[in-house]
């Protein structure tokens, strides 16, 4: 289920200059804040998990995944070089989870490690928070890949839906409407976060069990219809 050469050419899409500027951009940023942060205040483990969670997290994630999720196929679809790979001899479901591969691991590599390096920086690891947000943005990814990549298959402004998405619903209606955090990837990765993180320093809104259901459902559901999608559009193609 998985192809190099699609592998391939999916990494040259998304880590081609432009797109690379901003992937790297981001954990730059992160990493920049972080030093600056412990520079002024020292360690503070409070100051650690609010940055960790409120940049990293909240926004630096779901934007790398924007990138990756929605660049992984959308662009190939817009242009019509899509048909290409779809009159190869590789299966559509396979293409899918290839392209869901490669979109996983550029933006766990984009966010999880700058992530847990800021997160030592900032408390050198103190009451594992810099572990715990690691494990929230390595989740967190897988999520933000496969939902981000079905966008880029149904739909030719899936970067701003994936933007209205992550800024809008998850930053704004997160925080002003209760209901609105259990329908949020950021919520149920902090659920795994608050697991590891000393007490008091993680707080999410969605328990563990129902967190890692919802995980497992948006992941499976997202690939699984993003690869019922591509079928019709080659269908659509030979039509």
């Amino acid at each position: 289920m998985y192809n190099p050469t699609v592998a391939r050419l999916t990494y040259r899409a998304l880590l081609g200059r432009r797109r690379a500027l901003i992937l790297f951009a981001l954990p730059a940023l992160l990493i920049v804040i972080s030093a600056a942060v412990r520079g002024f205040t020292g360690v503070d483990d409070k100051v650690a998990a609010d940055l960790l969670g409120g940049f990293a997290l909240a926004t630096m994630v779901p934007l790398i995944g924007v990138i990756a999720g929605t660049g992984a196929i959308g662009p190939e679809i817009d242009d019509g070089s899509i048909v290409y790979l779809l009159s190869k001899p590789v299966k559509r479901p396979t293409i899918i989870l290839t392209k869901l591969i490669v979109a996983i691991a550029v933006t766990m590599a984009f966010s999880a490690i700058p992530t847990l390096i800021a997160g030592f920086i900032l408390n050198g690891n103190g009451q594992q928070i810099a572990v715990a947000y690691t494990v929230a943005a390595l989740v967190a990814s897988i999520a933000y890949s496969a939902l981000f990549l079905l966008l880029g298959t149904v739909s030719r402004h899936a970067v701003v839906f994936g933007l209205v998405y992550a800024l809008i619903w998850e930053s704004l209606f997160g925080s002003l409407v209760s209901g609105a955090k259990t329908l949020s990837v950021q919520q149920w990765a902090l659920a795994l976060a608050e697991k590891v993180a000393g007490q008091g320093y993680v707080d999410a809104s969605v328990g563990l069990p129902t967190a890692v259901v919802l995980l497992i459902v948006v992941t499976v559901g997202a690939t699984a219809y993003a690869g019922q999608k591509l079928r019709r559009l080659t269908l659509a193609g030979e039509e």
